[in-house]
């Protein structure tokens, strides 16, 4: 699906939010929309790991990880996970690793910035809550639309053809 943010805010202008642009693409995908499912974690990836293992079909990931650079909440093994489970991409208030192969896989992936050193895998986070950062309150069911311009967000479904 080809996503043209720019576009979008022309269109939905009164109905959407702009996050702030603090975000760099990491992933293959150049643009990337679905439905928002939250994890709140803090340097520990486990529920990242387990929600990615379900089915992300027409879902985007969105991860609060405090803005935390310290650790790494996203790499190529989790990306595997995305991929054979039909993620649509993935938000990351946090940093990610691994850089150089992740633009391999065929998923949208915002994040702050990178680091090598990975996050502990403990599951300890909060699942499917509001999740507030760069300007932006982002709630499970609302939706995400994303490309190398930015990201915004909507509480319904837009028009992508609009």
């Amino acid at each position: 699906m080809d996503i043209n943010t720019s576009e979008l805010c022309d269109v939905y202008a009164d109905s959407i939010d702009v996050v702030d642009p603090i975000f760099t693409n990491y992933g293959g995908a150049f643009s990337y929309a679905g439905e928002v499912t939250t994890i709140k974690c803090f340097e520990d990836r486990g529920l990242v790991d387990k929600v990615l293992a379900t089915n992300g079909i027409g879902k985007v990931l969105v991860i609060d990880g405090g803005g935390s650079l310290r650790r790494a909440l996203i790499d190529t093994d989790n990306m595997q996970l995305a991929v054979d489970n039909g993620w649509e991409g993935i938000v990351c208030y946090g940093a990610v690793r691994d850089v150089d192969l992740l633009d391999e896989f065929d998923i949208g992936i915002h994040a702050l910035n990178a680091i090598p050193v990975s996050a502990e895998s403990r599951e300890i986070g909060d699942l499917d809550i509001a999740v507030n950062f760069a300007g932006v309150t982002l709630l499970p069911e609302d939706f995400v639309y994303a490309d190398g311009t930015g990201i915004i967000l909507s509480p319904e479904p837009l028009d992508v053809e609009a």
